[in-house]
């Protein structure tokens, strides 16, 4: 089944945001990983390392609040009204394929869909409307 999650992206201050949405939704961080988690040649400045590169908090049933800080490193940081990205978490490779490649098609990709090192297939394009988004697909969840 594919589910879509909003994606929040913040200019340094996602834990604070993440734990404010805590307190508001309770649960708790699955996981909450930081930029100096990142593979050795990764090219993280000193003053990013601590800094969220990706955390997530369920918020009901099938919808989970994921959020990142930006770094001009890897793009423009965001501003008000463009830090907001629609995941979509697929359930096979060739769907994610399927689903970026429509998606893409007359829009802009901004990290082309490709194996992470977090053992996912993923990639962040916009739309041709404007509307950013991430497709996943996790192979450690279908192994």
């Amino acid at each position: 089944m594919k589910t879509v999650n909003p994606y929040l992206t913040f200019n340094g201050n996602c834990e604070e945001a993440f734990n404010y949405y805590k307190s508001v939704f309770g649960g708790e961080f699955p996981y909450v990983g930081r930029f100096k988690d990142m593979p050795a040649g990764s090219p993280v400045p000193e003053e990013l390392r601590e800094k969220i590169m990706h955390i997530s908090l369920p918020i009901g049933k099938e919808t989970t609040l994921m959020g990142a800080d930006a770094s001009e490193v890897f793009g423009p940081l965001p501003s008000f009204g463009d830090n907001i990205s629609l995941m979509v978490n697929t359930d096979s490779e060739v769907e994610a394929q399927r689903i970026f490649s429509a998606l893409s098609e007359g829009g802009k990709i901004t990290m082309p869909l490709e194996k992470t090192f977090w053992n996912a297939l993923f990639g962040m394009c916009t739309d041709q409307f404007g509307i950013g988004w991430m497709v996943s697909f996790d192979y450690s969840d279908h192994a």
